[in-house]
């Protein structure tokens, strides 16, 4: 038989939102006897989909691990989210697998939906094959998916299976490496038989494209098959095995997860090509003993849970272990199925295990002789909302909270917008925040109101004024005089609040100057539309004093009365702030996006192919702030879900007629 990788093996399982990559998990528990009844997601029966706010969606919202024993063998199965919101929660655990298995559709017309994922796995250098679920469905052909697919791949598909129909369905494969049949047995594992002699001529020709295939990277099968020698088996999973985890290939193979069709073999064959935990190791630069953790969960009875893959020997509850330098006790070790965990005395290389009461590390942290955090792709957080407790006293409660939820979801901040007076989260799109409010409310008890956040608006002038302001009060005993003239006059966008005086002949006295100065500044707090106010140079040019009732408040009194008069003199306009929008985008749906920005007040920059993928575009455009509100949602129903875009603040651009008369009004009207 061919030789085999030891140690425990981690296998993730990604792919798009809906292709069946927990149920594949729950097959594969199931044909390896590890749970005696398959759970679908469906009936929300399935222990891949732990978390109450998975199972109210039908689809996972965080990593989950289960794990299997087959044939002697450990496994670990990550089964990774595939909405665009919560992909960002596997990207660690992803890169510490061994294996990747791409879960996609027998449609070709979906399967462009795999192509980001594919191209994650060849920037972190993780090894992949793809599984094609639902073959009992698929009315294409296999060659025809692996024709629309090859384009995504740096690497050549391999058909590791053919399929054997009766008229449109397909009945079972031929396993052109084995050359063995195998028809499907409904509830059973698939029976072998002979070839069928309809299947014969093309078995030979596709085991014979891939042997050439192997050849390109093994000299004594090349020279084997140029002299029409037959390699033996051997050789040819060594080959496969070797190459697929070099990342030179990327096999294919197919079945049902719901039927368990091709399941069994699926295990075989990982059994056999993933590689060794040590392989793993050397990619992420681990030199010896060590836990890489790649998740914190705070959501479970346990408390704060380190999520880790052991390598390079045996842990233990109680060992030392170094974090930066300092040594590290080990807490209690757990092995975790879905929602439950079980007690471990200890984790054998390659394992994955939750450790307890670990408060020194974080997700992306080593423990022992680790190497650096894996270069995972940072998610993008354009998506925000404003939120305030229902109830006040639970504010020091939201605070901790947030503190935990964001210590666990890469994809999630939150901060104090002082300017705004506002709590903000942000996050990846609207279906996280949604979910993340929701984890707030279950775990912590503590409920929310949300609303968008408010948009940065400013506002300046258009002409120049000279004004005096002046502040005189007598109440009996000293009295309060201030006397200013201020030239006040526009500058260019970015110019900021700039002050300075002419002052001569000491009419206003240089120590009450500086007053003059925040007086103007706290004009500018909130102008005369209600905003605050940029792009203008002030200048204290005239004034005059009282001996005895002149003091630092009257002359910040003064200022800010002639600032705030000037200001309603000097034709105040609205600005409002644009953003700089990068999307990316299947190019059948560039067409869609375009259209969807113009509908946004958007200024179309450029468009251009997306180095390195096809059948792909990325568009820039200038888009205010106060349209991107749900564009996002708009992105992914014109895009299959596809569709991302990154934002950043570009300038500040004026807003004029009804619309900003609308801004206006509702910033001036009563609370």
């Amino acid at each position: 038989m061919p030789g085999r990788a030891s140690g425990a093996r981690t296998i993730a399982l990604m792919g798009p939102g809906g292709a069946g990559k927990t149920s594949l998990a729950e097959a594969l528990l199931f044909a390896a006897e590890t749970i005696g009844r398959q759970g679908s997601v469906a009936d929300k029966s399935s222990i891949g989909d732990a978390s109450p706010e998975a199972r109210a969606r039908g689809g996972s919202t965080e990593l989950n691990l289960m794990h299997l024993d087959y044939m002697g063998d450990r496994y670990t199965l990550i089964d990774a989210p595939g909405s665009v919101g919560f992909a960002a929660d596997a990207a660690l655990g992803v890169a510490a697998a061994d294996l990747a298995i791409v879960v996609i559709d027998p449609d070709p017309d979906r399967a462009l939906l795999a192509e980001p994922t594919l191209r994650q796995l060849e920037a972190l250098g993780v090894p992949h094959m793809i599984f094609v679920n639902r073959i009992d469905q698929a009315r294409g052909s296999i060659q025809g998916l692996l024709e629309a697919l090859q384009p995504m791949s740096a690497s050549p598909l391999i058909a590791r299976w053919i399929p054997i129909r009766d008229g449109e369905k397909v009945t079972g494969f031929v396993d052109i490496a084995l050359e063995r049949a195998y028809y499907y047995q409904p509830g059973k594992p698939s029976e072998q038989r002979d070839i069928p002699a309809d299947l014969a001529d093309r078995e030979q020709l596709e085991r014979i494209q891939m042997l050439e295939q192997l050849s390109n990277h093994d000299d004594v099968l090349l020279e084997q098959l140029l002299m029409d020698e037959v390699p033996d088996r051997q050789t040819v999973f060594d080959d496969l095995a070797k190459e697929t985890g070099a990342g030179q290939i990327v096999p294919v193979l197919f079945g049902s997860a719901a039927n368990g069709h091709g399941v069994r073999r699926l295990l075989k064959t990982l059994r056999h090509e993933t590689p060794a935990p040590a392989s793993t190791a050397e990619r992420l630069g681990a030199t010896g003993p060590s836990a890489f953790v790649f998740k914190i969960n705070n959501g479970g009875a346990m408390g704060r849970l380190a999520y880790a893959r052991v390598f390079g020997g045996a842990l233990k509850e109680g060992a030392e272990l170094k974090i930066d330098g300092d040594e590290v006790r080990i807490g209690t070790l757990f092995a975790v199925q879905g929602e439950k965990t079980a007690k471990l005395p200890e984790a054998k290389a390659g394992e994955v295990v939750a450790i307890a009461k670990l408060d020194e590390v974080v997700a992306g942290g080593w423990l022992g002789a680790g190497g650096p955090t894996p270069d995972v792709p940072q998610p993008s957080r354009n998506y925000a909302l404003a939120i305030a407790t229902r109830d006040r006293k639970d504010d020091v409660r939201l605070s901790t909270a947030l503190h935990k939820l964001t210590e666990e979801d890469a994809a999630l901040t939150w901060e104090q917008d002082e300017a705004m007076h506002e709590t903000r989260l942000r996050g990846v799109n609207d279906e996280h925040l949604k979910v993340t409010l929701e984890r707030l409310k279950r775990r912590y008890g503590v409920a929310v109101d949300s609303r968008p956040p408010a948009i940065g608006y400013k506002e300046s002038i258009r002409r120049t004024v000279t004004q005096r302001g002046r502040h005189k009060k007598q109440s009996g005993g000293h009295g309060q005089f201030g006397d200013t003239v201020l030239e006040v006059k526009p500058l260019t966008r970015g110019g900021g609040i700039k002050f300075g005086d002419r002052i001569t002949g000491g009419v206003v006295p240089k120590q009450w100057i500086p007053a003059v100065e925040d007086g103007v500044r706290d004009a500018t707090v909130k102008g005369p539309l209600g905003f605050p106010v940029v792009d203008v140079e002030v200048t204290l040019i005239d004034g005059s004093y009282h001996s005895v009732d002149s003091s630092e408040i009257a002359f910040r009194t003064a200022g800010r009365i002639g600032m705030s008069e000037a200001l309603a003199q000097a034709q105040p306009h609205l600005l409002e702030p644009v953003m700089k929008v990068t999307v990316t985008a299947p190019s059948n749906a560039t067409s869609r996006v375009t259209s969807a920005i113009a509908s946004r007040r958007g200024q179309m920059l450029g468009m251009d192919t997306r180095p390195g993928w096809s059948r792909w575009d990325t568009v820039e455009a200038l888009v205010p702030e106060a349209e991107m509100q749900g564009f996002d949602a708009e992105l992914r129903s014109l895009s299959q879900g596809l569709a991302t875009y990154e934002a950043a603040f570009d300038h500040l651009a004026e807003l004029n007629g009804t619309l900003a008369d609308k801004v206006v009004q509702r910033e001036l009207e009563p609370a």
